[in-house]
């Protein structure tokens, strides 16, 4: 079937329902969020680390989670598609890891999903059997366990068949509910706390002190899982009413509020222990696992109903989450579905419930499978290392996408301090990640063999098939350069125009470095043009490549490049981490563009983010020959390359260069030009003869330059390296040169080692 006649399949074409307002995105975040995670947490963490530790696991992991839902909430704003993580990490690093990012999405909520089951089951079997007065025996109590999950999975798949705003309705309801019983357990806790202050001697000792801190990463990563809700709101970007502002906020309240009723409830589980002896003792002696001993706990609290409330409690929490993670699972494997990096039958869409029913299919599969084999313990594990292996990803990708993609995308919510919290983030769950090991081993292998299958899928299957993506980079046209390593220069043609300007100039400074040319055309398609129709404008960059190689190939090894970025900026920058160039050379018109940028769109990001030299040529085409060259001078390393081009554009035989320095005599110490030059005239390609210094006082640095410009033939100037701020403070003196000087001008770059190879990676 052709491409086309696939986009025009209804069954794939057919769009989501948009229906979930602000509290509807809330109430699916705290679902998921406060759903059996807590319950079993607590009964799991204070046999641990000790009543304490309960406090500070969930605090802690608090904190953690709030970081990445900031990045979270950033990314949603930007890109608001079903999809969430996959999405943040198809814009920003390309196919193979979006494909890894939704697989292990949709893996790890499908496994939140069977173990919300499990828990459900656990916490209902045993309330009906003792009302009933039933006595089964323990096996026979454990089948009906798992077949009471697998019915309560089977329901919950069936009401997020019928519709996004069906599926809303019912988790709102259940959270409702949930946040009712959670909060009144709360309440009554601390009602008893400030009743009977010496409950509080139960916290005591704080930390455990067998394992200490290194046994609280081990907690905090097992029941990570409870504070991961705020991904699933990622996965309403199709379905949510205005998703760029409430997106973001639904991110941010659930994660405060949650963390604040987990910390009622630890309080709760702890003082309700009286007269039990020790608390952590009673806890790891609880009959029926860590879900008993919690409503064992809320059991002492209140006397009378008290059974009953944390069981209706349970009941609601791990049904809402239930229903959140049916959801996200399944956006996340229509989402792959959609960009068939799975077949695209995953993409199909109900058209009576307007749901992805073939990926609620494939992940009721999965969800299933689970409920009927999970152990409790090491699901919570399972789930959240894998969501801890994501959410490290999404932390990555909000840092490279600000840095390198901030200009194309309208954002809803900006975070503060960046990048302070994702880097904090990634550091803390590295640590979580490190601290399950000990606890279970068995998540350490399930996880990443996950991982090795979703690769080997990808390798094998989907890197053929996949879609183009609105914001990838597309090779057109390519022609390869003979075999060989060296020194390579990659320059960026626009049209035959520019390119018969950079000729000449680039012909020197490739021979000065025996060089491999990359020539490079990113093809202007408008936005509104498909990516089909790029033919039509690539006839220029092709005539423009043709005019340079005319010139260039007989002496230099050459490859050729036609790409389509709807940002060209990125696109060249791309180029060039791609070939690890040395040298990047590209021609500028001399206009500004709008006030945002300080020589336009397309220099000012090259300039702030190329991990390499950079070279840009004004009005230098022709066949001219330099024999004064003024290269005004600061200080660092843009300085001596501006010298080191200059020497190399200087006519060999007469050419001369004058290092020139303006005093503004404002209490800075005076640049000592001479110095300066006298360390670096061994990088020259001139004589040292032919080198002159010159200092000039002056107030204005633009106006004295200028007025010494006139008796030169060309003017070599470094560029600053924050142009992007130019629009809320002057102008800096290399961008104010650059548009003012009607001489030729060529503005220069240079690489420092660290700085381009953190530039080079992110």
């Amino acid at each position: 079937m052709s491409a086309s006649s696939k986009e025009s399949n209804p069954r794939v074409s057919t769009e989501l329902s948009r229906d979930l307002s602000l509290f509807h995105i809330v109430m699916m975040g705290m679902g998921m969020m406060i759903g059996a995670g807590v319950f079993v947490g607590i009964g799991i963490t204070i046999p641990k680390v000790g009543t304490g530790g309960l406090l500070l696991t969930f605090a802690l992991n608090g904190v953690v989670a709030m970081f990445t839902a900031m990045s979270f909430a950033e990314l949603s704003s930007a890109i608001p598609r079903a999809g969430g993580a996959y999405n943040f990490a198809r814009v920003g690093f390309g196919r193979g890891a979006s494909f890894i990012a939704g697989w292990m999405e949709w893996f790890a909520s499908s496994l939140a999903g069977a173990f919300y089951a499990v828990v459900f089951a656990k916490a209902t079997v045993p309330f009906t059997l003792a009302l009933a007065r039933w006595d089964l025996s323990e096996t026979a109590e454990a089948t009906v366990v798992r077949l009471t999950a697998l019915a309560a999975a089977g329901m919950f798949i069936y009401i997020n068949y019928r519709g996004s705003s069906e599926t809303g309705k019912v988790g709102a309801f259940f959270t409702v509910a949930q946040m009712l019983f959670v909060v009144a357990i709360g309440v009554m806790g601390v009602v008893v706390a400030i009743a009977e202050p010496q409950r509080l001697q139960n916290f005591q000792p704080f930390l455990n002190a067998d394992g200490g801190w290194w046994k609280l990463l081990g907690t905090m990563g097992v029941i990570y899982v409870a504070f991961e809700g705020f991904e699933v709101i990622a996965q309403a970007g199709d379905e949510a009413i205005d998703p760029k502002r409430n997106l973001p906020k639904a991110m941010l309240y659930s994660v405060a509020i949650v963390t604040f009723t987990y910390l009622l409830v630890a309080v709760a589980s702890v003082v309700a222990v009286r007269g039990q002896g020790d608390v952590r003792q009673w806890f790891a002696g609880a009959e029926g696992g860590p879900t008993q001993g919690f409503i064992g706990s809320i059991d002492l609290l209140i006397p009378v109903g008290g059974r009953i409330l944390v069981t209706l409690a349970i009941i609601a929490a791990s049904t809402s989450a239930l229903n959140a993670t049916i959801y996200s699972a399944t956006r996340a494997s229509y989402a792959l579905g959609r960009d068939r990096m799975l077949p695209d039958v995953f993409a199909r869409i109900s058209n009576r419930s307007k749901t992805p029913h073939v990926a609620l299919a494939f992940t009721a599969c999965i969800i299933l499978a689970a409920a009927a084999g999970l152990n409790e313990y090491h699901g919570a594990a399972t789930a959240s290392i894998m969501f801890l292996f994501l959410f490290f990803l999404v932390n990555l990708c909000v840092i490279r996408i600000r840095v390198n993609m901030s200009d194309e995308l309208e954002y809803g919510f900006i975070m503060p301090l960046f990048p302070l919290f994702p880097i904090l983030a990634i550091v803390f769950q590295a640590a979580l990640c490190w601290g399950i090991m000990p606890e279970s081993l068995v998540a350490w292998m399930i996880g990443p063999a996950w991982i090795v299958v979703g690769v080997l899928i990808y390798f094998v299957y989907s890197r053929s098939r996949v879609r183009a993506g609105e914001h990838e980079i597309q090779i057109l046209s390519e022609r390869p350069a003979p075999p060989g390593a060296g020194y390579r220069i990659m320059v960026a043609v626009a049209n035959p125009h520019s390119a018969l300007e950079l000729v000449q100039n680039t012909y020197k400074l490739c021979g000065a470095k025996d060089a491999r040319v990359e020539l490079l055309h990113m093809v202007p398609v408008p936005d509104q043009v498909p990516l089909s129709d790029a033919d039509q404008y690539m006839r220029e960059g092709r005539e423009g490549m043709l005019e340079t190689m005319l010139y260039l190939a007989p002496l230099f090894p050459i490859s050729t490049h036609l790409r389509y970025c709807r940002n060209a900026a990125r696109g060249i920058l791309s180029g060039v981490r791609e070939k690890r160039v040395d040298m990047l050379i590209m021609g500028w018109h001399g206009r500004g563009g709008s006030r945002a940028f300080s020589l336009g769109s397309t220099v000012d990001p090259i300039i702030e983010r190329a991990p390499c030299n950079v070279v840009i040529f004004k009005g230098c085409g022709g066949n001219r020959v330099f024999r004064r060259v003024l290269v005004p001078l600061s200080d660092g390393l843009d300085g001596a390359f501006a010298l080191e081009v200059a020497g190399i554009l200087a006519d060999p035989t007469e050419g001369s260069i004058t290092a020139f320095m303006v005093d503004t005599g404002r209490g800075r110490k005076p640049f000592d030009v001479s110095t300066f030059v006298e360390a670096n005239h061994r990088k020259i390609h001139l004589p040292r003869e032919r080198i002159h210094t010159k200092s000039l006082a002056a107030r204005n640095v633009v106006n004295a330059i200028l007025t010494e410009a006139r008796d030169y033939d060309l003017v070599v100037i470094g560029c600053t390296r924050k142009p992007f701020v130019s629009q809320f403070v002057r102008m800096p003196v290399p961008e104010t040169l650059a548009r003012r000087c009607d001489k030729p001008l060529v503005m220069v770059k240079a690489s420092g080692r660290i700085r381009s190879w953190i530039r080079r990676w992110i």
